[in-house]
Parts: C-alpha cells; sequence; structure tokens
C-alpha cells in the first residue's frame, strides 16, 4: 500500500509537529475528525487521551466533528449493548470537559446514510490483501481463530468514510491508529486520481499525534470496563477510592515505576502526575517517587491514598458539570438531533460531489 510519508513512526511525529504550527498560523483552514465507540462509560483513559486534546483543539479556534460510531460496536461483539444510553453518556463527558456543541458537532454513524454509503465505492479503491494487511484486521482475525466478520474487514474502510465524508484534515490518533490514516490518505488519493481529472474532492488527512501515551487500568493492562481496571468519569468520589483500594499493587514497600514487573504500582504514579497536570515523563514520575519514598508512612498504601486525592480532585470540576447536563436530557437529546442533521446536510453534499464525479447522477 502507498504510504504517502506515513509509514513509519518518525515521519508521523514530523509530519504532526508542522501541522500543529499550521493548526496555530490558520485554524479555519482545518476540519477535525474524531470520536468513540459507544460501547461503555468513558474512563479517564479517554479524557486524558483524547477528551482534553478535542478541548484544545476547539479552544484553537478548529471545527471540531465527534462522532459516535454505533455501527462499529458490531464489528467486534454480537450485540449493541445500552448503545443508546451509552451515546448520551459520552456526549455528557465531553460537554462537561468543556467542548461547545454550537461549535462543535456531534453525530452517530446509523444516523448518517450517505456517510455509510460511501463506503461502497471506497471499497472498489482499496484490494482485500491490502484490508488484510491492516493491523487493527489481522490481530481481530488472530483474536476471532479466523472467523472475522465482514464489517471487522472492511472497519478500516468505513474509518475512511467517517474522516472524508466532512472532509476532514486532521485526525487525533495515537500511534496504533496511524494505519487508520494511512488508509483513508490511499483511498482519498486514489478516488481523486480515478474520478477527478485534473481536481480533486478529498484532502488527503493527517494524523496529529497525541502528547499522551496509551493509560494503563489499574492492573496495568489495557484500561478496559470489561477488565474492571478503569476508572469511570462518572463515578463518584467514593467509588473512585474503593476501586483504587482494591487494586492490585505488591509486598514491596518502597516504591519504584517500573511498568513491566510492578504494572499497578506504576499505573498509579501515571494517574498521579497527569491528575496534577503534569507532563507524564520520567522527571515527574521520579519527584512522585521521591514524594511517596520520603514520607514515613511510604508504601503502597500511602500511593494508592495520593492517587485517589490527585484524581478526585482533578475530576471534581467534570463531575460537577456532568451531573448539571444530567440533569436536562432532552438538552443532550437535542444536541446530538442538531449534530445529526448538519452532519447528514454535509454528507448528501459530498455524496453528490462523489455521484457527479462518477457518473451516476440521474
Amino acid at each position: 500500500m502507498h504510504s504517502d510519508g506515513l509509514g513509519t513512526f518518525s515521519a508521523a511525529q514530523s509530519r504532526s509537529k508542522k501541522l500543529e504550527e499550521k493548526i496555530r498560523q490558520n485554524h479555519k483552514a482545518f476540519r477535525v475528525l474524531t470520536g468513540e465507540r459507544p460501547t461503555g462509560l468513558l474512563h479517564i483513559g479517554h479524557l486524558f487521551g483524547s477528551i482534553m486534546e478535542r478541548v484544545r483543539l476547539q479552544q484553537l479556534g478548529t471545527e471540531v466533528f465527534v462522532l459516535i460510531a454505533d455501527y462499529q460496536v458490531m464489528t467486534d461483539r454480537d450485540e449493541l449493548g445500552a448503545v443508546t444510553s451509552n451515546a448520551y453518556n459520552i456526549i455528557l463527558d465531553n460537554l462537561a470537559a468543556g467542548l461547545d456543541p454550537e461549535v462543535t458537532t456531534f453525530f452517530v454513524h446509523s444516523q448518517i446514510p450517505e456517510l455509510n454509503q460511501l463506503v461502497l465505492p471506497f471499497l472498489s479503491l482499496v484490494s482485500e490483501s491490502e484490508l488484510h494487511r491492516n493491523p487493527t484486521v489481522k490481530a481481530e482475525l488472530e483474536a476471532s481463530g479466523g472467523k472475522m466478520s465482514g464489517l471487522m474487514l472492511i472497519y478500516p474502510i468505513h474509518q475512511a468514510a467517517d474522516i472524508l465524508f466532512c472532509k476532514g484534515n486532521v485526525v487525533p490518533v495515537g500511534k496504533d491508529q496511524l494505519p487508520h490514516i494511512e488508509i483513508a490518505r490511499v483511498i482519498a488519493r486514489r478516488f481523486n486520481e480515478r474520478f477527478c481529472g485534473d481536481g480533486s474532492i478529498f484532502p488527503l488527512p493527517e494524523a496529529l499525534l497525541s502528547n499522551t501515551s496509551l493509560l494503563p487500568g489499574l492492573d496495568g493492562r489495557k484500561m478496559s470496563k470489561s477488565f474492571g481496571n478503569a476508572i469511570s468519569l462518572s463515578m463518584t468520589n467514593d467509588d473512585t477510592a474503593a476501586l483504587i483500594r482494591r487494586s492490585e499493587t505488591d509486598s514491596t514497600r518502597e516504591i519504584s515505576y517500573d511498568p513491566e514487573n510492578r504494572p499497578g504500582i506504576s499505573a498509579l504514579l501515571d494517574y498521579i502526575v497527569l491528575a496534577r497536570g503534569q507532563e507524564l515523563n520520567a522527571e515527574s514520575l521520579h519527584l512522585v517517587v521521591d514524594e511517596i519514598n520520603s514520607d514515613p508512612k511510604y508504601g503502597a498504601g500511602l500511593l494508592k491514598q495520593k492517587a485517589t486525592d490527585a484524581i478526585n480532585d482533578f475530576l471534581e470540576p467534570h463531575r460537577t458539570k456532568r451531573a448539571e447536563y444530567a440533569k436536562n436530557m432532552d438538552y443532550i437529546t437535542e444536541v446530538l438531533k442538531n449534530g445529526n442533521i448538519k452532519a447528514r446536510e454535509i454528507a448528501a453534499t459530498t455524496l453528490h460531489e462523489v455521484s457527479v464525479a462518477m457518473g451516476t447522477v440521474y
């Protein structure tokens, strides 16, 4: 597959830094596409890993679109679950974090048929072997023992449609999601070359790499509600304290940062640093380690107490705003309704442009 310069992480980092500079210089030239799968309540990993970045980009004046990818829930599970309430909870947490529905658009996959219709022509631009080489598809194929759904196979195509329907040209991602941006660029380039002559319809989207690495769960594994290792944004202070108190650490009293051998200890240190508003690096982690080990009460108990205090203090404004928004769910419903209308209008315009380019206007 043609890499368009995103084939190496170093190249992606370089492009991301340049993109950040361009956004600051001319924010109106960019449209951000980001989103969530409504599979459960959002947790602090979502807040640090993506939501805070959306707020930052909104504050720069960039137009932000937040996709609630309900159709993508079906890629790797048999049932949608509480998808509707999960969608509304996503909006609650995003608004509580500072996103403004007057300038940021929230919309749902299933309510934008024109977006989903773009998947068909996009499929003609990518080979089956290219889809199988996608890391997410490969991992799912291995995990399922070769029994992967067709929807999972075309997952990268659906993500490309998510980005390109609104002509999004900025996608905030982590390192592991770079291949999805690459395939979206490939599809955009191939469509423009095949159907648009000397012109073009789709911009080539670029990855804006997150400065926050993937935050682990309380046990060091991937943060997930199913693992019981995630601090949900909707938890109370007492719920948070109880969950941290039950988290596994180890019998060594002295605290040290060692994600491989001491995952529980290391995860709590990560949380303290981030919740205190500091950059997650060796220096900030070392300072917290020294702070705890120099205390006469040093040990896992003190570490857990400091993590609880830091997280609850950090989340207090978010939880207060969230509770206020939750008192008026009619407003939350209206936010999503208005976002769906706007997204569908944009998708219809893009689909018409695609139809004209392909010669399928009747």
